[in-house]
């Protein structure tokens, strides 16, 4: 739909989106970002001196990934291509590469990916030379880490911009720019909002910009009027928000900041902000039983042996879970969470494990001793399987001292030091006391 200049476009005049009519249309009215944005700022310099480079707009939603974009092709008058990685493959790329190469004498061409992360390896491959030669410039927007999602040889070839998500202030200025914009936003309507409803309405958002104004349009269209006034009551926005839109990426980077929060507040004995994160992630809609597992690994990566019985209850909290479902099951892992947080701390098994997984890749298929291999046949025995094998049970303490059960390029190698708090402190004395015995019998 083109626009004009004319007149005024109201909100009858055009099914166009609110968020659409709202674009910024140049640096002025672009909201947040001032780290990038700012006056001398490195992207904004950019933008101004007209030299483009190819390069990735890493965000949340909202943040304005795909205006910066567009803001950047009408800056430098360039031939703006849009392309979504969800509906797009080779093909087209190929076709707009060739449109391109036509136009490429005369007008630079910005091919703009949104989701770009969602290009597999071969589809993010066929930009690389076209990058390279600079038949076009390249801006792909994604809402994930980058590092993860896109393959290093482009990443070689493009510069990464993080955005922010918008602050409750950026969010507020969006609004009030919509409410009074008597060109393209709600201006000409009169309306009754009262400021803890906006305020309301900004956290609601979470940081989204089109989010906000998504909302400001169905709250428009729902609002009774009053004398002359639409009125914004607090019933209304309740009916239109229903539940927080709370950002949480269920395969993206938030949510591994999440369970990665969650993970070091249990860790760090810190119950209640376990609790806090906890209730974020099943807030935001991840699968509790997801949940219940990474507990199950918490219990053996940073307790272990120090309270062998959180490894039981985090078992207890996934079989309730599964038993229950939601929300009765999830006070289970609730309280696993806590007992977890609360427990003696130790990563004595997990150190362990690690240091003797690292000796297996260095050394290899190091050969098991004679005495410890297993001898079913006649020939095994007469080629001294077993041989001189100490049956434990048989020996005082059930400890055959001096004995050795390693490879021999790895006798006396220790991997598991018990820590000094918890259950490991009463094993670190039986430990200490089978190592006298072995001091003893050599």
């Amino acid at each position: 739909m083109k626009k004009t200049n004319k007149s005024p476009v109201t909100r009858s005049e055009s099914f166009q989106p609110l968020a659409a009519k709202l674009r910024p249309r140049n640096l002025q009215e672009f909201i947040g970002q001032t780290h990038l944005l700012g006056i001398g700022k490195p992207l904004r310099r950019v933008i101004e001196q007209g030299v483009l480079h190819s390069m990735i707009l890493w965000g949340p939603p909202g943040s304005g990934k795909t205006t910066l974009a567009k803001l950047m092709a009408e800056t430098t008058h360039a031939r703006f291509v849009q392309l979504s990685a969800i509906a797009s493959g080779v093909k087209e790329i190929r076709e707009i590469v060739a449109e391109a190469q036509q136009t490429h004498a005369e007008q630079l061409t910005i091919l703009f990916v949104d989701e770009i992360h969602r290009f597999n390896k071969a589809q993010q491959d066929a930009f690389l030379p076209y990058v390279e030669d600079g038949t076009l410039i390249l801006i792909g927007a994604t809402t994930e880490n980058p590092s993860f999602e896109l393959n290093s040889p482009l990443l070689s070839r493009a510069r990464v911009y993080v955005l922010q998500r918008l602050t409750d202030d950026d969010l507020l200025q969006v609004l009030e720019r919509a409410l009074t914009d008597k060109e393209r936003g709600l201006g000409n309507i009169n309306f009754e909002f009262p400021q803890e409803l906006k305020e309301i309405l900004v956290h609601t958002a979470d940081g989204d910009a089109r989010q906000i104004l998504n909302l400001l349009e169905i709250l428009a269209d729902l609002a009774h009027q009053q004398a002359d006034k639409l009125q914004i009551t607090k019933e209304l926005l309740a009916a239109v928000i229903q539940q927080n839109f709370r950002r949480f990426d269920k395969q993206g980077e938030q949510f591994y900041d999440l369970i990665s929060a969650l993970h070091k507040s249990v860790r760090g004995s810190a119950p209640d902000a376990a609790l806090y994160w906890l209730a974020r992630m099943l807030d935001g809609g991840c699968d509790p039983l997801y949940i219940a597992r990474r507990i199950v690994r918490m219990a053996s990566e940073d307790i272990g042996n120090a309270d062998p019985r959180a490894l039981t209850m985090a078992l207890d909290a996934c079989a309730v879970y599964e038993r229950l479902g939601s929300p009765e099951g999830e006070l289970a892992i609730a309280q696993a969470v806590v007992y977890l947080a609360c427990a003696a701390k130790s990563n004595a098994v997990y150190t362990a494990f690690n240091e003797a997984m690292e000796d297996m890749r260095a050394h290899g298929s190091l050969e098991v001793p004679l005495h410890l291999r297993n001898a079913p046949t006649k020939l095994m025995k007469n080629l001294g399987y077993g041989k001189a094998y100490r049956y434990a049970h048989d020996e005082p303490d059930a400890y055959a001292a001096g004995e050795n059960y390693m490879p021999e390029a790895l006798k006396g190698r220790k991997y598991y030091h018990p820590v000094p708090r918890g259950l490991e402190q009463k094993i670190a004395e039986r430990l200490a006391y089978f190592k006298e015995l072995d001091k003893k019998k050599s």
